[in-house]
């Protein structure tokens, strides 16, 4: 088997990790000697054994000379555990192939020094393309220091997230509903604005996916939501938080007494939360991942002002004529200045087109 063949086995290791190590990155190993597998394993979860250490520890023989697959570059530091870059070279590996080099300051090509000081042969940039598009999330983090923003909306063929009396459900199928809730599960947290909240309750958790609930984030400029709110129900199992510019204390106050987080933010000029300052201080707290399901005020404040990595949206089989539109006023006038997108995926989803795009790579921002 080839370098990228192992590789590929590397990454798919390490997918298992989805939605699991956040702010860690996911990453896979798998160590080779001669032409067997003889160890292999991922990070399970934030704060547990890294890949390397996962893969030294299930190799059914000794290690020494054999070659380790590693889709991220192993770290050189101490953390929540010690560096990786110290067992491979404590169990005398011969050689390193590597996915991608960490963007983290503290890695960022040190490892790969460190290992060819002790004579242990490096290749670097196997897929590289693929390993950092894994962890987008993690290289958008750690270089801006601002989660990856993905877009999540569901819409008829000719653009309408709801009809114009507000009512949405369901524009989408059960198939794309279940891929909503993986999303969900995948991301440190889930925004959408107080609209929505008072027009569908949603209640934001994951339920038809297996994994975590993602945090809440309410924009509520105006501290509108009432307490009957679904958002803050099982607030043990998904924490919330509303984000408003109100300076009503006794409201404050109250949501707090109820479990709730309220964030204080300024506003944009022309009104609305200010989304840049909030996802800086989103991105402070270790989230690496937004998930926005709307409305279409907090989609077009998004894309308005150049915030979104991704969007994945569905498109049902269905024509509504008057409604919502998914994408409001972008104040765009000429055709060269349309916001441009690389489509990534396009699949089915039961009965609907589901499109994943990207404004640009924010692996390599």
């Amino acid at each position: 088997m080839t370098d990228e063949a192992y590789m590929k086995r590397a990454l798919r290791l390490a997918r298992r990790g989805l939605g699991k190590t956040s702010p860690n990155p996911m990453v896979g190993a798998v160590i080779v000697k001669g032409s067997r597998i003889i160890g292999e394993g991922y990070h399970r979860n934030y704060g547990g054994s890294h890949a390397e250490i996962n893969a030294l520890q299930s190799a059914g023989e000794d290690v020494s000379g054999a070659t380790i697959y590693v889709t991220l570059e192993p770290c050189c530091h101490y953390g929540k555990t010690p560096p990786c870059v110290e067992a491979i070279i404590r169990n005398r590996l011969e050689r390193v192939v590597i996915g991608t080099l960490d963007p983290n300051p503290l890695v960022n090509g040190k490892s790969i020094e460190l290992l060819n000081r002790q004579g242990i042969e490096t290749r670097v940039g196997v897929l590289a393309e693929d390993c950092r598009e894994l962890n987008e999330a993690y290289f958008k983090q750690i270089t801006t220091g601002t989660p990856l923003v993905t877009l999540k909306f569901a819409q008829t063929l000719d653009g309408r997230i709801a009809t114009a009396a507000g009512s949405s459900q369901w524009i989408s199928s059960d198939s794309f509903r279940k891929l909503a809730h993986k999303l969900r599960a995948a991301s440190d947290a889930i925004m959408l604005g107080i609209d929505t909240v008072l027009v569908d309750n949603p209640e934001l958790t994951v339920r038809l996916a297996k994994g975590r609930n993602p945090v809440r984030v309410v924009l509520d400029t105006r501290l509108r939501i009432t307490p009957g709110a679904r958002v803050m129900s099982e607030l043990e199992k998904a924490p919330t938080i509303i984000v408003t510019a109100s300076r009503d204390e006794e409201k404050i106050s109250r949501l707090r007494g109820l479990g709730v987080e309220v964030l204080t933010a300024p506003e944009y000029d022309a009104g609305g939360i200010d989304l840049e300052n909030l996802l800086g201080v989103l991105g402070r707290r270790g989230i690496s991942s937004v998930l926005v399901e709307g409305g279409a005020g907090v989609i077009t404040s998004m894309l308005r002002h150049n915030l979104a990595d991704r969007l994945v949206v569905a498109v049902a089989p269905k024509i509504m004529g008057r409604g919502i539109e998914a994408v409001g006023e972008l104040n765009i006038c000429e055709v060269s200045r349309t916001l441009n997108l690389s489509f990534r995926k396009i699949y089915r989803a039961g009965e609907d087109i589901v499109i994943e795009a990207g404004f640009g790579s924010a692996a390599d921002a």
